[in-house]
């Protein structure tokens, strides 16, 4: 952590949405407090329980002894898009100076060097967002078939400019993106299907941004035992694949998102042979043939709701 007796300005604030995971939040702020930078940086917790915010009161707890600048809120509108939302604003209200906004999931930790690995690629490439590997450490070590199942497969390789993230869960975002896209950054159409860090990302895209990928800067994100079952993948892969619709939707005509469909469910047939072919694996099979149905499903306007609590109001259906 930064050394409280040569305060730093702050250049760098860490959001960190969390929601009913008190003990995993606990783990990823230790991981934050530990690391070491050359430039000041603050934390910004979000706890998106309005009902019973124990994630707010356990990061207050932990940050208000130390010296590090911090500010912890509610965001009272259930679905993780308000959320991070929130979370970003707070960041570029409370410290105008910053100029780097970066983002940890409260089921990761962050591994000692990854903020000043982050900040640092920024610095010197002149880099509009970057991202960083997210290794999954599962609590329950499944079998080796859903180990190699594609939903827990993420970029790779050595640091490099890339096209575009696909995951807000190990970012850094540089102020003048927030400046330059129109508000708010993650669509709340997206509040309780999720992808709405990728449609953001796409925007960025789109917007001619420049994203790098910074191999140093890495994360582990612990994988409940639930998140590995073959229903749940199956669930998720029709999830990913109405996410993927969602998104050519707002950003194609309809007829081309529409013909996409068509396309996809017919490569995703002959994928998923080919996958069963070459592993003797239904589940791994099922992922390319799955995507396609949760495009199918999307365009029927049947879309999945896995982050909606049993608990929340009706979700938004503003956005930018």
């Amino acid at each position: 952590m930064t050394d409280p007796q040569r305060p730093l300005s702050v250049d760098a604030v860490i959001c960190i949405p969390t929601f009913r995971r008190p003990a995993w939040l606990r783990r990823t702020l230790d991981s934050v407090l530990a690391q070491h930078c050359d430039s000041g940086f603050a934390i910004v917790v979000v706890d998106n329980d309005g009902g019973n915010p124990v994630g707010a009161a356990l990061a207050s707890a932990i940050l208000a002894p130390t010296a590090l600048p911090h500010t912890v809120v509610v965001e009272h509108r259930q679905g993780n898009c308000h959320a991070i939302n929130r979370a970003f604003e707070t960041a570029l209200a409370t410290y105008p100076a910053a100029s780097y906004v970066l983002m940890i999931d409260d089921d990761e930790i962050a591994l000692p060097g990854w903020l000043q690995a982050m900040i640092g690629l920024a610095r010197d490439q002149g880099a509009d967002l970057v991202g960083g590997p997210v290794i999954r450490q599962f609590e329950v070590q499944p079998d080796a078939t859903v180990m190699q199942h594609p939903l827990f497969v993420s970029i790779d390789g050595v640091t490099r400019q890339i096209d575009q993230l696909h995951g807000s869960g190990n970012c850094l975002i540089h102020r003048r993106v927030f400046e330059r896209l129109p508000p708010p950054p993650f669509d709340t159409r997206f509040n309780y299907l999720g992808g709405g860090d990728m449609e953001f990302f796409t925007r960025c895209r789109l917007a001619g941004f420049k994203t790098w990928w910074c191999a140093e800067a890495v994360a582990h994100e612990f994988v409940a035992p639930d998140r590995t079952t073959s229903s749940f993948l199956m669930k998720r892969s029709v999830r990913t694949g109405s996410i993927n619709y969602m998104i050519d939707r707002l950003h194609k005509p309809l007829p081309i998102a529409l013909a996409k469909n068509a396309a996809s469910l017919v490569m995703g047939v002959l994928r998923g042979l080919k996958v069963l072919m070459r592993t003797g694996s239904p589940l791994l099979a099922s992922h390319p043939l799955l995507m396609p149905v949760g495009r199918i499903v999307a365009s029927l306007g049947l879309l999945p709701k896995p982050y909606r609590s049993s608990t929340s109001p009706p979700p938004s259906i503003t956005g930018a």
